[in-house]
């Protein structure tokens, strides 16, 4: 009897740990709920080219901010699929509005989580508008099972992993860099 207890009093636990360690992985990192954006984006090893791009650009401060705010986080596939030189001409001083623009054309005020976002393309009868940052719109849409964004040129970014709670917002990765007019 006293091995029986034990044994339940074991598993019991372990399925403690496992619920209470569930945090995502994003990068190969766990992207904790009591962080802000910018302190986990850091942990994560497929988005080095984001969070250098957004301290060039000066939005640390601000994307550790209270917020709250929604990120489509583009990984560094997305950014080395830009004609060659991009990037590397968007980080430089010169060109840092260009940067700014691009990087708040991937932020949504406000915490629009996956469940939102479905809804409001249901309500919205296969499409959802959501206004950016920089004064942009996105149009988030479904194809089979996956969430679609499209920028205002047609470009399309799949939402590859959803919602990545922060303490002041959400991230959801995003496949492709979304480019404004």
């Amino acid at each position: 009897m006293k091995k029986v207890f034990l044994c339940a009093l074991f598993v019991l636990s372990l399925s403690s740990a496992a619920t209470v360690s569930a945090d995502p992985m994003v990068g190969g990192a766990a992207m904790l709920p009591g962080k802000d954006i910018v302190d986990n984006a850091v942990n994560s090893k497929d988005h080095t080219t984001l969070v250098a791009a957004v301290k060039a650009a000066g939005l640390v401060e601000t994307l550790k901010s209270p917020g709250p705010f929604t990120v489509f986080a583009p990984v560094n596939a997305a950014f080395e699929a830009l004609p060659a030189g991009t990037v590397d001409m968007l980080l430089l001083p010169e060109n840092k509005d260009k940067l700014v623009k691009i990087l708040t054309y991937h932020v949504v005020a406000g915490k629009v989580d996956y469940a939102t976002l479905n809804a409001d393309i249901t309500a919205g009868q296969g499409k959802a508008v959501l206004k950016t940052v920089s004064g942009g719109t996105l149009i988030a849409s479904r194809q089979g099972n996956a969430v679609i964004l499209t920028d205002e040129n047609g470009g399309k970014a799949k939402l590859v992993q959803a919602d990545v709670f922060q303490s002041n917002g959400v991230i959801h990765v995003v496949n492709k860099v979304l480019l404004p007019v």
